[in-house]
């Protein structure tokens, strides 16, 4: 009996101790928090109030008005991406089937006399096996166990690659809400101008036109 008792009450002290000690560092952790008001205004990147929209309006995003030929190019933002628009597109949007404005100075056979940036020609490969069906059987024109591909330099603009804007968009002269501390590591000197996936995208591929 008195053993039972005095395990009762080591019991009793050691859960007063540990609820004290809780209530110390909740003591402690709320100092730490009041010590430094965190507001609602400083949690985002709106600095106005989140209970109203009537006095909140994003930045007017305006983009370059410059006509084509008198505009400064933009470097790429990394190895082989698609270069922003740098002059302005007004009149030259939707791209369609039966309108495509943009070809009318970056064909490769132009763009030169256009002083234009001519298409490259990872967009006259065609990367779209083409299958078979006769309307009972598909047949597939490659064996992907054998990691075959189906890429083929064509003469043409490329269906997949036709709408340049899938890509391609002009620069917006809006204010950050961030400043981007992103530094481009191209893995060529002419990186920032230049594609150079044409040259790289059939390496250790076995495709069908060899």
């Amino acid at each position: 009996m008195k053993l039972r008792s005095l395990t009762l009450g080591l019991t009793v002290l050691a859960a007063v101790l540990i609820t004290g000690c809780t209530m110390n560092k909740t003591v402690d952790a709320n100092a730490i928090v009041n010590d430094k008001i965190i507001t609602e205004a400083s949690l985002g990147l709106r600095k106005t109030t989140i209970y109203a929209e009537n006095t909140t309006a994003a930045a007017k995003t305006e983009y370059t008005k410059d006509a084509p030929g008198t505009s400064t190019l933009h470097d790429r933002a990394y190895q082989d991406a698609p270069p922003m628009i740098p002059h302005s597109v007004e009149g030259f949007l939707p791209v369609t089937i039966n309108n495509n404005a943009c070809i009318g100075c970056h064909a490769p056979e132009i763009a030169s006399a256009m002083s234009a940036t001519a298409i490259p020609k990872s967009h006259f490969i065609d990367f779209r096996p083409k299958h078979n069906y006769d309307g009972k059987t598909f047949t597939k024109s490659v064996n992907n166990m054998k990691n075959e591909t189906s890429v083929k330099p064509v003469s043409k603009l490329v269906g997949a690659r036709f709408n340049c804007t899938q890509c391609h968009a002009p620069q917006s002269n809006g204010n950050l809400a961030v400043e981007s501390t992103f530094e481009a590591n191209y893995t060529r000197l002419d990186g920032p101008t230049k594609s150079s996936w044409d040259e790289v995208i059939l390496d250790n591929l076995d495709t069908l036109k060899k």
